[in-house]
């Protein structure tokens, strides 16, 4: 691996006011697919790419990319968390855009790298961390709806705080019946790009009316629950945890993963089944819907307070965090921050 380290360090940023999203490291991991292979992976100063107006990518939208997280506690240990899987979901994710797949363990030891090098921007303030964003993107320099020859796959870190400006404060979830994410037989399993501009109109419709996110409904029928628009939802009705089965629309979201073992192993009912909007209401209706939340690498676990549908608010749990949601997101962070025994095996050590 070739490695240039920058010779102008950037600014660190007030890691107590980091939000999501907004500052970049001072370097990137950089490796390129030409000539039917993948060349030498560099480590590079954080830089702008210099791309052709007919670069493919820009035309035809042939592109993923993942999300994951970086941790460091007190004592400057630094760690990973279920790194290996974004990888091959990002494999899954290329197989299905026509794109070439990578050596997941030479991407995980680039990133570790990457993550050594810039090791002090990772931020130790309870709730924040060290995003990972891996992308993969086409490179061609012509048009031409085909699958193209040249790739370039690169990975930039940004310290990050809560997804959400108001924390672990319940959102506010509207249930979208005009527009949809993606059909079945679509790329709603992949994480590419085009899926998350589809959602932007629908999300914008939505802050308007004062809702932080949208819950898609299928494309079909227009009644199956399938996700919201950064994460997956999970229903607790009558006692009993429920999220939409992966029948191919929705993305197999890691944390998803994450909590449904998690829930396993503490012997709770859980169940992956198809969820009609009608049985939520029911049960809301009849007072069985215990609690709603999303759950995703930026936001962890989400607590969902208000669901609007059809003009009307339904307010969930008081518009308070429950008792399973509350878990799960201890649970969870407990192990990526290490505060709690990994006995799943998700953490992955970087130093």
């Amino acid at each position: 691996m070739k490695i240039t380290l920058t010779t102008e360090k950037k600014a660190k940023p007030d890691f107590t006011k980091l939000g999501f999203g907004k500052y970049f490291t001072d370097h990137m991991l950089v490796m390129d697919y030409t000539h039917g292979k993948w060349q030498e992976m560099q480590i590079a100063p954080y830089q702008s790419f210099m791309i052709d107006p007919s670069c493919n990518v820009l035309h035809y939208g042939q592109g993923i990319f993942e999300g994951m997280k970086a941790y460091k506690d007190k004592q400057g240990k630094i760690t990973m968390f279920r790194s290996y899987d974004n990888i091959k979901r990002m494999n899954n994710s290329a197989k299905r855009m026509c794109m070439p797949t990578l050596d997941v363990e030479e991407v995980i030891e680039g990133i570790k790298e990457l993550i050594k090098i810039d090791a002090d921007w990772i931020p130790t303030q309870e709730g924040a961390s060290l995003y990972i964003r891996p992308t993969m993107i086409a490179h061609d320099n012509m048009l031409g709806v085909h699958p193209a020859h040249n790739y370039k796959f690169f990975v930039i870190l940004s310290p990050v705080g809560s997804y959400y400006a108001n924390g672990l404060q319940p959102t506010k979830i509207m249930i979208e019946e005009n527009y949809v994410r993606c059909p079945l037989g679509g790329t709603g399993e992949a994480k590419c790009m085009g899926n998350y501009a589809a959602s932007l109109l629908a999300g914008e419709l939505a802050a308007q009316k004062g809702y932080d996110q949208v819950l898609w409904l299928d494309a079909k029928e227009r009644k199956y629950i399938e996700e919201v628009g950064a994460m997956n939802i999970f229903f607790v009705i009558d006692g009993v945890v429920k999220t939409p089965a992966l029948v191919g629309s929705i993305l197999p979201g890691i944390t998803r993963d994450s909590a449904i073992k998690v829930l396993k192993k503490e012997g709770l009912p859980v169940e992956e089944c198809r969820i009609t909007v009608d049985e939520v209401m029911q049960a809301y209706e009849e007072g069985k819907l215990d609690e709603v939340f999303g759950c995703g690498t930026a936001a962890v676990i989400s607590p969902v307070g208000t669901l609007g549908y059809r003009g009307k608010d339904i307010i969930i749990n008081n518009n308070e965090m429950g008792k399973i949601s509350s878990f799960l997101y201890d649970t969870i962070t407990g192990i990526q921050y290490g505060k709690l025994e990994d006995s799943f095996g998700w953490v992955i050590k970087v130093n």
